[in-house]
């Protein structure tokens, strides 16, 4: 079912590059390249939307791309850097000019606006630009685009894991035929914040197949101008249409039953609800409390074994507030969730772990059925509104489960300890030669403020919390947790090199000397994971090699990142030699949604391209330590028996890089 386009008008001729351009111009460059802008924010826009939405939404944003007809000429005029983006794109596909151009940004600003949310913007809502009017309006159908095959599907769920500007870029490159600095320079202009970090991650989307990924950009997949329908759900509409007569009917009898009864209702009510129709879930008085040494006569270490602190656990209307705010968060409550965290009300009543005051708010921290943490925080005094965190904890121990963030100020935060660790002290990644400093910890089990990771700018430090556990539970011991941006910080660990036939090695604390050199390369890098509901961050150093020419040994790390929710995203990090020993390590490969690194994926492949001391250009290969064989293919040609691999390659030679595994089977370079 092909979708009406505007009604086609005069096409005027481009202008030159500094001259102001008519609205009919705008409309004829609308016209002449509906479907092309149509698929182009189709791709862009959230999947999240559902296919239908996403459909409505993509031609809706073409739509009110459109200038007014009393727009100004002279407020129409194309940037310098869409113009040079115009050029780039005519060159590679011919169509592209100047009111293109111009359309096409206006089109990019309103799609990538779909998943931008200001910071008051409440976390459950979408983003503004979701709830203006989508024009065309369907009552009684659902359209999709004509649906694909398995390669179609693959590259859809690829997409749907990236962000919009990511997708943006992917698009452009292979939609619209720009190259990678025209995509830099459109994404800048459309308002992205890192456009040359989005081109990265597009690089890596499609592979190895970029040519195959343009077919399927372009099939009916995503074509959002052919689209087949189906009905609604009938059922339910007449279920509706009866239920909306009855509700009628009821409103009638209960506004004459309300009359009737109106002095009687009236008496009641003035004197508020009875106790009795209080929810328990809802109920201060109903809340767990675990005894204070409960935790050093359990099995269980996590936090059902926490006792609840805080000077103001006792404050009924705190906690009812606390309560009422999760059952129904009222308008003024900022409210956020990491992935994968519902924020639902209790089913049960939950467990109170602290409530108390900390830097001029009160803060009140809950415990729900082995799932999730909740954290409440109302200001003291002055403006401002409350604010509602949700973070997932189901299966937390003695490491995940010791730390949770109950402040954060600026570049500190303060963090409420488990009551098992006996030892605090902070240090910097970043110098892993210095010692840690002492934290002091209040008697209710809350820190002085300690230095957290900037979110942007130059990565100078990386702080982190080393904590160690007490021998009342025999899990005497030292570990390191960092603040991610989430209510439960990050544990990090480290797996060192293989052994010379020794069994595989197992993750293990990363507070040792190597460990430490280690995560000091490869610190900044935990950037990527900010606030994306991180459980563990394992550092593996899955091998080393000797580098041509005589040069010294590189190393090559696996940085396995695992969420609360299950999925992990890896980062494949070669450590080349450095005169400091903070030089941050190359990432050569980045993978989400997979196994890779983990107890279910202990085989590993990666490549990168490498200048020796000589000028001279390298591909560098290396695998886990089952790899006895790996093989180069494509523009360059060479195997080396076992797991690395090192060929002279022009700089930006195309490679395929493949394995042989010691038990059997192949393995393919990871990307």
């Amino acid at each position: 079912m092909p979708i009406h386009q505007p009604q086609q008008r005069s096409t005027a001729p481009a202008t030159g590059a500094g001259e102001p351009l008519g609205v009919q111009q705008a409309e004829a460059a609308l016209v002449e390249h509906y479907p092309r802008l149509v698929r182009l924010a189709y791709v862009v826009l959230p999947p999240s939307l559902g296919r239908h939405r996403r459909v409505l939404a993509a031609h809706g944003t073409v739509q009110r791309a459109l200038p007014g007809a009393r727009t100004a000429p002279d407020r129409i005029r194309v940037p310098a850097q869409s113009r040079r983006s115009s050029e780039a794109a005519e060159e590679a596909q011919g169509p592209a000019n100047a009111p293109y151009a111009w359309m096409r940004l206006r089109v990019l600003r309103t799609a990538l606006a779909h998943e931008r949310r200001p910071r008051w913007w409440p976390g459950r809502l979408p983003a503004p630009a979701a709830l203006r009017p989508t024009l065309p309006v369907v009552w009684g159908l659902r359209l999709f685009p004509r649906a694909g095959g398995v390669d179609e599907l693959a590259l859809d769920r690829a997409l749907s894991t990236v962000p919009g500007a990511v997708r943006a870029a992917f698009a452009l490159q292979l939609l619209e035929g720009l190259s990678e600095s025209g995509v830099r320079a459109l994404l800048a202009e459309a308002g992205e914040a890192d456009p040359a970090g989005a081109v990265r991650r597009a690089a890596r989307l499609g592979r190895p197949d970029r040519a195959g990924a343009q077919v399927l950009l372009r099939s009916g997949e995503f074509d959002p101008c052919t689209v087949q329908t189906r009905p609604s759900d009938l059922l339910r509409r007449r279920h509706r249409v009866r239920a909306v007569a009855l509700a009628a009917a009821l409103c009638v009898v209960a506004g004459t039953l309300a009359v009737a009864a109106e002095r009687g209702v009236r008496g009641v009510a003035d004197e508020g609800p009875a106790a009795g129709v209080t929810v328990p879930a809802l109920d201060p008085a109903a809340l767990l409390r675990t005894a204070a040494e409960q935790w050093a006569d359990t099995s269980r270490i996590d936090f059902t074994a926490w006792p609840v602190r805080g000077d103001r656990r006792g404050d009924g209307e705190l906690l009812g507030r606390a309560l009422q705010a999760w059952s129904g968060p009222p308008a003024g409550v900022r409210v956020s969730t990491t992935p994968g965290t519902a924020d639902v009300p209790p089913a049960q009543p939950p467990r109170l772990l602290f409530a108390g005051e900390v830097d001029g708010a009160a803060v009140v921290l809950f415990h729900d059925g082995g799932v999730r943490v909740v954290r409440y925080a109302e200001p003291l005094s002055g403006g401002g509104g409350a604010a509602l965190d949700f973070a997932r904890t189901d299966d937390a121990d003695v490491t995940t489960g010791a730390a949770v963030v109950v402040s954060r100020t600026g570049e500190k935060a303060r963090f409420l300890l488990a009551p098992w660790i006996s030892e605090t002290t902070t240090r910097d990644l970043l110098a892993p030669n210095t010692p840690g400093r002492p934290v002091e910890v209040g008697p209710d089990g809350v820190t002085a403020p300690v230095g957290r990771p900037a979110a942007g700018g130059a990565c100078g430090s990386w702080p982190v919390l080393q904590l160690r556990s007490s021998e009342r539970i025999v899990e005497n011991h030292a570990f390191l947790v960092t603040d991610l941006g989430d209510l439960a910080p990050a544990h990090l660990t480290y797996t060192p090199k293989p052994g010379r036939g020794a069994p595989a090695r197992q993750p293990r604390e990363a507070t040792g000397t190597e460990a430490l050199l280690a995560w000091a390369r490869t610190a900044c890098s935990l950037r990527a994971l900010s606030g994306s509901g991180v459980r563990a961050v394992n550092n593996w150093a899955f091998a080393e090699q000797r580098l041509p020419e005589g040069e010294a040994s590189a190393e090559w790390l696996c940085t396995r990142a695992d969420t609360w929710r299950g999925p992990g995203r890896v980062l494949v990090q070669f450590l080349q030699p450095a005169a400091s020993p903070t030089a941050p390590a190359a990432v050569v490969a980045d993978r989400n949604d997979t196994a890779l690194c983990s107890r279910f994926g202990q085989h590993i492949l990666a490549g990168t391209h490498w200048k020796s001391a000589s000028g001279r250009w390298y591909v560098l290969a290396a695998g886990s330590r089952a790899v006895d064989r790996i093989e180069a293919t494509g523009q360059v040609r060479g195997a080396a028996g076992g797991p690395t691999l090192a060929v002279p390659a022009p700089r930006d030679a195309s490679v395929q890089l493949t394995a042989r595994l010691r038990e059997g089977g192949t393995l393919a370079a990871v990307r």
